[in-house]
């Protein structure tokens, strides 16, 4: 398989910008392909990092969904104190047929102005990625939750959350999509060599039934540190989480650059 190519240097996410981060993903085990090293990292440093499962994933495995949904639960609980996370909330949308509209719109905007975060971090809503064609959950877990960023900052969009539930409105101050060297031309990384990675390992491992249950699939102490050793060479370090990061407190680079000729 032809390599993807990389960028010589990403530079570092300034984490020095934020202190809170919700992980927005369709299933269990959706942080935990690589990303949640990077949520080791965080974690350590002192930033808290809450997940939104948006489905149970209770069609993810043979078992019957209600079983699958408990078990599933229990791995994603195990993969969340491998990676330091203390706040997770899982909703109960269909899994395999999850639908972009204002229903998941809502669902995520409550927990946007629940947990305030800086950042809010979600899968790729792209069709196809550098692995492959995107599956359908992603893509509208994604794409709602770039939607949702926007409604929760402003008062009158599920104004219900605000008059009724006591919410408040909430200006979250990155949006950040994690991908594989080559995916979403990536504008920033985070190193996670060494202990971060161990720890991002064993988040995935935790979901162990559900891993057991896919012909073939890899083991994660084997594909997670090759995944990462590709992002770690745009990066400059041993292995890397890669983001296309966007400050939404920043003006576009488009009218800097005008104001500086």
């Amino acid at each position: 398989m032809k390599k993807p190519d990389v960028r010589p240097t990403v530079p570092a996410l300034p984490e020095e910008t934020f202190q809170r981060v919700l992980c927005v993903v369709a299933h269990p085990d959706d942080v935990e392909y690589g990303t949640s090293a990077a949520v080791a990292r965080w974690t350590t440093r002192g930033i808290e990092v809450g997940y939104l499962l948006l489905t149970q994933g209770e069609a993810g495995m043979p078992n019957p969904p209600e079983e699958t949904a408990r078990l599933r639960l229990g791995e994603q609980q195990a993969a969340c104190a491998a990676v330091g996370v203390e706040h997770l909330t899982v909703l109960k949308h269909p899994d395999g047929v999850l639908v972009y509209g204002l229903d998941l719109r809502r669902d995520i905007c409550r927990e946007i102005r629940r947990f305030k975060p800086d950042v809010v971090l979600s899968g790729s809503h792209e069709v196809e990625t550098t692995l492959g064609f995107n599956q359908a959950d992603h893509r509208a877990a994604g794409l709602a939750t770039i939607d949702a960023v926007r409604d929760a900052a402003n008062r009158w969009v599920f104004p219900e959350q605000i008059d009724e539930e006591g919410l408040e409105p909430c200006s979250v101050r990155w949006i950040m999509v994690p991908g594989l060297a080559g995916d979403l031309d990536p504008t920033h990384g985070v190193d996670v060599t060494g202990e971060p990675l161990q720890r991002g390992i064993a988040s995935l491992e935790a979901h162990a039934a559900y891993l057991a249950a896919i012909p073939g699939h890899p083991a994660p102490a084997t594909f997670i540190p090759t995944l990462l050793a590709i992002n770690g060479r745009a990066m400059g370090v041993e292995h890397a989480v890669l983001f296309r990061a966007r400050d939404l407190q920043a003006m576009p680079a488009f009218l800097t650059d005008g104001a500086q000729d």
